[in-house]
């Protein structure tokens, strides 16, 4: 669940501030362009005219239309809930929704100024995707994007809350996925480069507790045992996510929730981003020094999640214990006997 963090400054929270940028930086590899051309795009794109367009474009009647799409595939997905929402708790959660998207597209548009003058004080010769990319999207942007949506993120968790069944927490990530799948198929290549960090921001904040983790690292010395292995892990965090789903699909390759096979695209994108979620809880823990999160939060999600989408309890147990032998696989030997309690008191936390 999303809870409101005040993100404190101090040298360790801003080390792993950098890292929780890096996980937002998009995919170039789907684009053909030269390094010159892709540059010169970009600029354009990124120029206030540019971002004036995009968002014209996108509060054109475009949100509504994706919000309310998003709404009806991600009651048909949930549709094994019979009657849990009446029209009008739908329409208010749909409008939560709708405001989210509104206040992220203000907040990319305000972003023009500082990144562009950002840009033009580099050196035009030596500018590289980098430079524009932490222009844009780099540790000042992180915070005041998770302040200015925190209110907004807050009222549509709320929403949900106050629904009849606890089980609708369910729909706040999966109306979010979808929403956000219809609006980059509704953008341009270049487009899609520059709003998928803020897209993916919006999906991940009321999942994974990133934030949180940054925020309870400030207990910590950089050279702290403790800091030193979570600052060694979290970059790791994606490639670990995918490793385990892919040993998951080759364990279980007929299993069916109601979502469908693990090996479907909706599922997988699910799991891998449910892969980081359990990590990030994992860190927390370590930085917190204990299990109160794993224990009183995350538990009791998996337990109403997984009882609604037919998942066995033995199976997520073991996607449970595949991860956490995982995570120790790729430990140093030297941090591995602070992590231990941990991982075992994750693997205990899911033994009922």
């Amino acid at each position: 669940m999303f809870k409101t963090t005040q993100i404190v400054t101090t040298p360790s929270v801003e080390h792993l501030l950098k890292l929780w940028v890096r996980r937002y930086t998009p995919d170039l590899s789907s684009l053909s362009l030269s390094q010159k051309i892709l540059i010169a795009s970009l600029t354009e794109t990124i120029s206030p005219e540019g971002r004036a367009q995009t968002v014209a474009r996108l509060k054109n009647n475009l949100l509504d239309i994706n919000s309310q799409m998003a709404w009806l595939k991600t009651k048909s997905l949930h549709n094994y809930i019979p009657n849990v929402l009446d029209f009008n708790e739908a329409k208010q959660i749909t409008n939560s929704a709708l405001i989210i998207y509104k206040v992220l597209l203000d907040f990319y548009q305000k972003q023009a100024s500082y990144t562009t003058s950002s840009i033009t004080t580099s050196s035009q010769r030596s500018l590289k995707f980098e430079d524009i990319f932490l222009a844009e999207f780099g540790i000042s942007t992180i915070k005041e994007l998770a302040y200015t949506l925190e209110p907004t993120l807050i009222a549509f968790q709320e929403q949900h809350m106050a629904c009849k069944d606890w089980c609708t927490l369910g729909f706040m990530t999966t109306q979010l996925k979808f929403t956000n799948k219809l609006i980059l198929n509704q953008i341009t290549p270049i487009e899609k480069i520059l709003l998928s960090p803020y897209i993916t921001f919006i999906e991940e904040q009321v999942a994974i507790p990133w934030q949180r983790v940054c925020v309870a690292s400030a207990k910590h010395d950089l050279d702290s045992p403790v800091f030193t292995l979570v600052e060694q892990m979290l970059p790791m965090a994606e490639d670990i996510a995918h490793t385990v789903y892919h040993k998951l699909v080759e364990l279980f390759p007929n299993h069916c929730s109601r979502s469908g096979l693990l090996n479907t695209p909706t599922v997988a994108q699910s799991s891998i981003r449910d892969l980081n979620m359990f990590q990030a809880y994992l860190w927390l823990c370590v930085l917190e020094e204990s299990l109160v999160p794993v224990e009183q939060e995350l538990v009791g999600l998996c337990v109403m999640v997984m009882e609604k989408l037919k998942v066995k309890w033995k199976i997520l147990q073991q996607w449970n214990q595949i991860l956490m032998d995982e995570i120790i696989h790729r430990v140093q030997p030297e941090y591995q006997k602070i992590l231990l309690p941990y991982t075992e008191g994750m693997i205990l936390a899911f033994d009922r």
